[in-house]
């Protein structure tokens, strides 16, 4: 069908990006919406997805009447779970047809152009990924309460904790632990009451700031960033084990990183061939050209 349209999503914890492309392959419209985590609730991700296709829609030039033109491919942080797929997929919406899967497979498929390959995802979590021969392979990724070592969230977290610790005198203060504390008016109360509601991305924009600390040497931004280089660099070496011969690093937190981590991590490195978004939409077109809907 010519007038057939592609959808690809990359949502994650902080936000959801869209890219239209038509049956040519020709971009046609880019967008964004709110975070897409499914595991912090299906109908608020379905909101940002809707948001950030009508956005790219817009930019495109199209309106509300083309949604049932695209054939998307969500990729969404979260979508590891069955459960949380499941109730995704139970959600109302207006697509011609729908593919989801983790935000790492889309990455993987876009870092790799549908070859086999591997990725290391850093950003508000982290995560590795691996498409070989045929398989796929996940190191990571379940979730920064239990996992996601290296992660924006994780590094956030534990620079939080490290203020506490300090403010207590159970831990060594520096420059960053007061900067934290300040944030929070200087007293642990209020970041207990705020953390009760924190999500891994409002832990996550503080990691820019451990990061600035680390560079100007604060002897406690270095230890966590230091712990997070070494998380990065467990999550390559199982790649390498899994059979990947290269990497592609992505995410928001991978270049500032990058000088972090060993230097038998860093010779694996290579750049992606393409983004998280156009390997949803290679996924998109995929599903609907086997359930015959293209």
């Amino acid at each position: 069908m010519s007038d057939a349209l592609f959808l690809g999503i990359d949502g994650g914890g902080t936000q959801c990006r869209a890219r239209i492309r038509d049956h040519a392959g020709r971009r046609i419209g880019e967008g964004k919406g709110g975070p897409a985590n499914i595991r912090l609730g299906a109908a608020t991700a379905m909101q940002s997805i809707l948001t950030a296709a009508r956005a790219a829609l817009a930019e495109a030039g199209l309106g509300e009447g083309d949604l049932s033109r695209l054939h998307a491919g969500l990729g969404l942080a979260g979508a590891a779970q069955t459960s949380a797929r499941e109730r995704l997929a139970a959600e109302p919406n207006p697509f011609a047809s729908v593919a989801i899967e983790t935000d790492a497979y889309v990455a993987c498929l876009g870092a790799t152009q549908g070859a086999d390959g591997a990725i290391l995802i850093i950003g508000t979590g982290s995560c590795g990924y691996a498409i070989l021969g045929g398989e796929r392979h996940s190191v990571g990724g379940w979730g920064a309460v239990v996992s996601d070592g290296g992660s924006g969230a994780v590094i956030g977290r534990d620079g939080i904790r490290r203020a506490v610790l300090a403010f207590d005198g159970l831990g060594e203060a520096s420059a960053l632990t007061d900067a934290l504390l300040a944030e929070f008016g200087g007293h642990p109360e209020a970041i207990v009451d705020w953390a009760d509601q924190a999500k891994p991305a409002d832990f996550g924009r503080f990691a820019p700031l451990i990061l600035a600390h680390a560079e100007r040497g604060d002897p406690v931004a270095r230890v966590i960033i230091g712990e997070a280089a070494a998380a990065i660099d467990a999550i390559a070496r199982r790649l390498v084990e899994l059979g990947a011969a290269r990497i592609a690093p992505i995410g928001g937190l991978a270049e500032p990183l990058r000088p972090w981590l060993a230097p038998d991590v860093q010779a694996l490195l290579v750049p992606a061939a393409s983004d998280a978004l156009d390997g949803a939409i290679l996924m998109a077109r995929r599903n609907a050209e086997q359930a015959g809907a293209y």
